[in-house]
């Protein structure tokens, strides 16, 4: 993911006059969307202030077209070793990165992009080659992973995604036991990285400004701690469960992040400003889902079926607040400290918790997340956010594909090992 933050005078600011331009205008801002008071009279058959109408449905077809352009760009564009992304700048500005941090950031990628081939279905000889190709560098590159220096800490990015193409390429040869048993390995050996660069906390973060000790002094991060923990129960999944005290230590972590009406903190430094842009409903549009499905999985009855659809809902009717973000440049200018690189996570995850609600509710998101994703899709078949070096394009599309494949009537799950 991007870059930190750091002018928060500037951002108050910003954003204090966007409100204030809403309100004069009569636009919803975030955090006005709270239910009426208890025993308030709603017109006859009125709906949540920020439930979206019903969308027009995508055929099927646009929807398996515009996926297939995807996988195509991934295809095309992947490097002669089987990675994706390089640390060529192709817009934007570089981010606080050393050797390591790129060599982080492109086996991640190659991960996203290998579990979205494959969850594309897509049995072509072209797309089998490619996966075949990306699988090998993984196997490869991702025992070699690890902290670049002791303030930078972006492979924690790389394990949670690692994680999840085992799993992925577990379910995709289930005929080889010995390839089942080396998936198993590495995945352990992940888990062992986690181990190693758990935040003092609990959970992780990405960067350790404070200490850059040996167990870093990096804040507890809330979508860091989503991503890594969807990661974990799905290869538990498979029979190979993490271990359960840093486990036990990021569900807690997580929770100490969650305020009252859904919102997450950005890291857990902000506890003490939890009224901060970036916390607030408008700030927490991208984190919001992710972070709810990794407790709801993990058992948290909390999170339930309402407060799921309620984020939902707010993603798709804030939608283009949220857009507002992306590809800008700068990590975190826009309103709300939003940053670029939230926007197909965000996406991601809300396609995963559409996976978890009754069967019946379902399509009512499915069509609006299609809708979303297929007006965005690049002229080249690409979807990026942030203009990151040149991993964005690989990134930005891996997360789109795979969130169509969410938004399909029988999205494929069980023969790649994706959340049920």
């Amino acid at each position: 993911m991007g870059d930190g933050w750091d002018n928060v005078r500037r951002t108050r600011i910003v954003a204090a006059g966007l409100i204030l331009c809403c309100l004069l205008h009569g636009v919803a801002v975030a955090g006005d969307d709270a239910a009426p008071p208890a025993g308030a009279a709603e017109p006859a058959g009125a709906r949540s202030p920020v439930r979206p109408p019903p969308a027009e449905p995508v055929p099927a077809a646009d929807l398996e077209r515009a996926l297939q352009r995807g996988v195509e760009y991934l295809v095309q564009h992947q490097n002669r070793d089987g990675s994706w992304g390089s640390p060529a700048l192709q817009g934007g500005i570089p981010i606080f990165a050393g050797i390591g941090s790129h060599h982080s950031f492109g086996v991640a990628v190659t991960a996203m992009s290998v579990s979205a081939l494959i969850e594309s279905g897509d049995k072509s000889e072209a797309v089998v080659k490619a996966i075949e190709r990306g699988e090998a560098h993984l196997i490869q590159q991702l025992p070699r992973v690890r902290r670049d220096d002791p303030m930078l800490i972006y492979n924690v990015w790389t394990h949670a995604y690692g994680i999840q193409a085992l799993v992925r390429m577990h379910h995709r040869l289930p005929e080889s036991a010995e390839r089942r048993q080396q998936i198993r390995a590495l995945i352990q050996g992940q888990y062992d990285k986690l181990t190693k660069y758990e935040s003092a906390q609990g959970g992780w973060g990405y960067y350790d400004f404070d200490g850059g000790t040996q167990r870093p002094a990096s804040s507890s991060t809330s979508f860091v701690n989503a991503a890594v923990l969807i990661a974990m129960h799905e290869a538990k999944e498979i029979g190979s469960p993490p271990p359960e005290k840093i486990l036990k230590r990021a569900l807690e972590m997580t929770k100490a992040q969650r305020l009252p009406d859904g919102s997450y903190l950005y890291g857990y430094y902000l506890h003490e400003m939890p009224t901060h842009a970036i916390n607030n409903p408008g700030g927490s549009l991208g984190r919001s889902q992710a972070c709810a499905l990794a407790l709801r999985v993990w058992g948290d009855k909390r999170e339930t079926d309402e407060l799921l659809e309620q984020w939902l809902d707010r993603l798709i009717t804030r939608n283009g607040w949220l857009s507002l973000g992306r590809k800008k440049p700068i990590p975190h200018e826009s309103f709300f400290a939003v940053a670029g690189y939230f926007f197909y996570f965000g996406h991601y995850y809300a396609g995963l918790c559409v996976d978890q609600l009754p069967t019946a509710k379902q399509d009512f998101y499915k069509q609006h997340l299609t809708h979303i994703l297929l007006d965005l899709q690049e002229a080249d078949g690409s979807w990026f956010d942030y203009p990151f070096y040149s991993y964005h394009k690989p990134y930005g599309t891996a997360f789109a594909i795979m969130t169509l494949n969410s938004c399909r009537a029988e999205p494929i799950r069980s023969a790649t090992g994706g959340l049920k």
